[in-house]
């Protein structure tokens, strides 16, 4: 009978950075046929325990049959190469993990079970340390999708994504935040608020992600503009300076399950309200709110669709936040259509700009939309009386107080810059004349998508018109813009084959 032959080192093959990209899932390629994966039984797909020196992460195991990787090497995904902090060829030590005991209760979760406290913290604290799979992870949002948590477990929860992170601490009693949850192109109202609230002497230490699935994520637009990657010492500082920033999440590991689950959700293609509860609330506890304003959209094609939804939503965030301390207040707003013209990185920070040059061009409803949630902030920080929040609001960027406070935020941040301009453009007209009755607000993100955007920041979509405009037969609905003309062709075709924007009769 032969046996396997054993590696030279036991159970420890040579690391080699792949530079592959699976976002935060950790991955690790061996031959096939390596002594070490036949002699310990290891398969494609299984869950495998890796460690260098203190460090160890649970990675799932592929295979390839190649001289990709050598007999003695194990190739090793970014995040992965990332969290084991190797260095090239140190000899890493693979073997089989030990079970995740939490993945019991979540199983029983499917079946009906509550988490209590214990199992919820256990269950995140394995999500955090990269021993859920994929597959266990997708388990885990079903069963929380299917039977809705109720406010005590969306608690724990929410304790636990907070604790296995970072979180600020702020040496005022107020500290504001706002937050969207999303489905609409545009609205980059981040930027306006901040520079608002913080003009009047308000703390607003935002946060922003960048894009999963949209065009652009405030994140993607704000770095058109200045530098979002700050670490923690310099977003202090920058809003102790200024009263604000306006920073990549992502840096600073504030909840950062919430993005290992958003991730997944996303691919599920599920928005689960208790979920979207969690997402919002960790992240907003972790960065050190007390006042949080919310702007929940409703249309048919905006992530919340009716106005039950919303209201049923608007009072979760608002009971479960009380919880944490935080006074929430939650508007429900039109989602029927994207907010501001600009589609996509570059486009978007444009129109922030000529909102804060009270430029004639500037977009009303972005200018309109901004002054309500920064009104808004201003009266639950107790900054404005009831009404009075908005007139004050209004005046920060009539006067160009915003502006001057935008400026000296993205100074302090790393500098200011001009957001670059697409090579390539293209005008979609309107078929026939009309009045403008719908927009697919899903579509015409995927139009700016495959226009290149968020990756080419001056991609997107620039719109000409609005819901109720009348428009004649070969007027411009909007524009196409690319930063090559491979993907100009790519957007125009899925925007000529697909009802964007509907243009019907007077009615």
């Amino acid at each position: 009978m032969s046996v396997p032959a054993q590696a030279p080192n036991g159970n420890k093959l040579a690391a080699r950075r792949l530079g592959l990209d699976t976002h935060d899932e950790l991955v690790v390629i061996t031959r096939r046929d390596s002594p070490v994966c036949r002699s310990e039984g290891f398969s494609a797909h299984a869950r495998v325990r890796l460690k260098n020196g203190r460090r160890n992460i649970i990675a799932t195991l592929y295979q390839v049959d190649s001289a990709l990787i050598g007999l003695d090497e194990l190739g090793l995904s970014e995040s992965a190469w990332k969290r084991l902090g190797v260095a090239e060829g140190d000899l890493v030590h693979i073997s089989h993990p030990q079970p995740v005991a939490s993945l019991s209760a979540v199983r029983g979760r499917i079946y009906g079970k509550r988490l209590d406290r214990a199992q919820m913290h256990a269950t995140i604290n394995d999500i955090a340390a990269g021993r859920y799979a994929d597959v266990h992870l997708a388990m885990f949002l079903s069963s929380m999708a299917a039977r809705d948590p109720d406010d005590d477990e969306l608690t724990d929860m929410i304790q636990a994504m907070v604790d296995v992170g970072e979180r600020l601490e702020w040496p005022r009693d107020v500290i504001v935040d706002k937050h969207c949850v999303g489905g609409l192109p545009g609205n980059r109202t981040t930027p306006l608020v901040v520079s608002i609230v913080a003009a009047h002497d308000l703390w607003m230490p935002k946060t922003s992600s960048r894009a999963i699935t949209s065009p652009a994520g405030t994140a993607d637009t704000v770095e058109t503009i200045t530098r979002v990657d700050l670490d923690i010492p310099t977003l202090r500082s920058v809003v102790r300076a200024h009263g604000g920033c306006m920073a990549w999440g992502g840096a600073m590991r504030l909840s950062p399950v919430d993005d290992t689950l958003i991730r997944v959700e996303r691919l599920m293609d599920i928005d689960a309200e208790g979920q979207m509860v969690a997402s919002v609330l960790s992240k907003k506890v972790a960065a050190g709110a007390t006042h949080l304003v919310l702007d929940v959209p409703v249309g048919e094609t905006a992530k919340v669709r009716s106005q039950h939804d919303a209201e049923r939503l608007a009072g979760r965030l608002e009971t479960v936040g009380a919880r944490f301390g935080m006074k929430v207040r939650v508007l429900i707003t039109d989602g029927r259509q994207p907010v501001g013209r600009g589609i996509g990185p570059a486009l978007e920070a444009h129109d922030v700009l000529a909102v804060l040059a009270n430029a004639d061009e500037q977009p009303k409803d972005l200018r309109a939309r901004s002054v309500l949630l920064a009104g808004a902030l201003l009266e639950l920080a107790g900054v404005a009386e009831a009404g009075e929040g908005g007139p004050m609001a209004e005046n920060a960027l009539a006067s160009g107080l915003a502006r001057q406070r935008f400026e000296a935020i993205c100074r302090a941040q790393g500098g200011l810059r001009e957001p670059p301009v697409a090579t390539e453009t293209h005008d979609m007209p309107s078929a026939h004349g009309g009045v403008v009755r719908r927009f697919d607000n899903r579509r015409l993100a995927q139009v700016a998508k495959l226009a290149g955007a968020p990756g080419a920041p001056a991609a997107g979509v620039y719109l000409h018109a609005r819901l109720g405009d009348r428009v004649e037969r070969g007027q411009a609905l909007y524009t196409i813009h690319a930063e090559s003309r491979g993907e100009l062709a790519y957007a125009r075709e899925y925007a000529e084959t697909n009802g964007i924007v509907t243009v019907g009769g007077e009615a």
